[in-house]
């Protein structure tokens, strides 16, 4: 082995491979191999090994091909369906959050999830987490910029406050590079902003500011959540090398389904996807993180990466497959109104949820979420939210999750409904009437409020 090859850890390959397997969908272990070490130079990879693995994760093209026929639902258009991918957090401990809760793994299909460790009551705060990281809505980013909401947790700011602090790059800010207008709470939120804030300064590193301009005016919260992750992840190895490891678990666990393979699932319904846009969005964050396209701002860069990125991090982040694959994987797992939880992107979806996700601490820490039980859940019962707007019909509802790769919805409320549609269709003799009863609408009216449509789409 050269001094300049090294044998990637087993989690770095098998996010290599997912990776290459979403922008290689048709390609055999041989040739999937080939690409592996065409992307990676550095790395010393067997063919057996990249095979075991493939063999493991169920990408070799044979296992793909089952999952995807095997299932008995088919995708939009006549596609197969494209389900994402999922693992468990290595050593999470859930009890910092709750006693109440525990993960469990459903197998490849479902992935992981959270069911109820013992009885919970009705109305009752199950936990409360602070983001990953925060992308908010748009309306609250602006009211960010403009300095009169905390550019860390988002609660807005009271103007007359001592306690409001901002941004430390502001006053080392010269003519030729634009003051920061971030504004904080306090001390603490000032302090977490460590975590993110450094790379995404305008008056801290220039470069950046084409990424999240970019993000705005496509209003994508997606690519603007990757940012603030990206962020998090790179400045974590240079601050503390144990949580970054912690973090970096955490990222690759999410559940996943890139770009290309949520178009070749059907997402679009047979359009093409704006992959233009996408490689334009691609060249700011590269821009943004890895190569500023000017002097000025690489020596700025440099001030706050003054260790290398790791070979195998600056490979999992920086290659497009693996843009893709975290957009993806962004859209997949934020919180309606923006943040991205390590315990809450756990949850599967239901029609007919049994949790309720609030923002309630308004005053003291916006992007708090709280986590409230809609109902009397037993114990061993998975808890669940829901991903779509639970007033719409259950065609529509079934459509939309089928848009995102989930398969078709066989929650009890979509096979009940499904059935009264096709009993009304029966005895009218009509394609007409698919929508829900009303019993249904009024049932389920208290949760519009709370969800919001796209979780991070185009």
């Amino acid at each position: 082995m050269s001094q300049s090859s090294i044998s990637p850890a087993e989690d770095d390959l098998k996010a290599a491979l997912h990776a290459l397997r979403v922008g290689h969908p048709s390609l055999g272990a041989a040739k999937l191999h080939a690409q592996l070490l065409a992307h990676h130079p550095h790395w010393t990879v067997s063919e057996k090994r990249t095979r075991k693995i493939l063999q493991q994760e169920g990408l070799i093209l044979s296992c793909v091909t089952a999952q995807n026929h095997g299932a008995g639902q088919p995708g939009l258009n006549g596609a197969s369906d494209h389900l994402p991918s999922s693992h468990l957090v290595e050593n999470l401990d859930v009890r910092k959050w709750t006693p109440k809760v525990e993960v469990r793994y459903f197998g490849r299909k479902k992935g992981k999830g959270l069911v109820a460790s013992e009885d919970i009551a009705e109305g009752e705060a199950i936990w409360k987490e602070e983001p990953f990281v925060l992308a908010p809505e748009w309306e609250i980013y602006d009211l960010q910029v403009a300095g009169v909401a905390c550019a860390f947790c988002s609660t807005p700011l009271t103007q007359s406050s001592s306690l409001v602090l901002p941004c430390s790059s502001s006053s080392a800010s010269t003519p030729s590079t634009p003051s920061c207008p971030a504004r904080f709470c306090n001390r603490l939120c000032l302090s977490r902003s460590a975590r993110t804030h450094p790379l995404l300064c305008p008056a801290n590193n220039p470069a950046s500011q084409g990424l999240i301009k970019f993000a705005r005016q496509s209003e994508w919260m997606a690519l603007h959540a990757l940012a603030q992750c990206t962020a998090r992840v790179i400045l974590a190895y240079q601050q503390d090398e144990t949580q970054a490891e912690t973090d970096w678990r955490f990222v690759k666990a999410m559940a996943q389904l890139g770009m290309e393979q949520r178009a070749k699932g059907g997402w679009l319904n047979g359009a093409e996807p704006d992959r233009e846009t996408w490689k334009k969005a691609f060249e700011h964050y590269v821009r943004a993180f890895r190569e500023p396209a000017t002097d000025r701002e690489k020596k700025r860069l440099a001030r706050t990466l003054k260790k290398p990125v790791k070979p195998e991090i600056a490979d999992a982040l920086f290659t497009y497959d693996a843009f893709l694959l975290g957009l993806g994987r962004m859209s997949l797992n934020l919180e309606a109104h923006g943040g991205l939880y390590v315990l809450h992107s756990h949850l599967n979806h239901s029609c007919e949820p049994s949790l309720s996700v609030r923002h309630l601490d308004q005053r003291t820490a916006l992007a708090r979420v709280t986590v409230l039980a809609r109902r009397a859940i037993p114990a061993g019962e998975e808890l669940t939210i829901t991903y779509v707007d639970p007033s719409l019909p259950v065609e529509q509802r079934r459509k939309r999750l089928l848009e995102w790769g989930f398969g078709k919805c066989e929650c009890e409320r979509c096979v009940r409904e499904a059935k009264a549609v096709e009993e009304r269709r029966a005895t009218a003799g009509a394609e007409g009437g698919d929508g829900v009863d009303g019993a249904a609408n009024g049932e389920m009216s208290d949760l519009e409020a709370e969800l919001k449509a796209g979780l991070g789409v185009l």
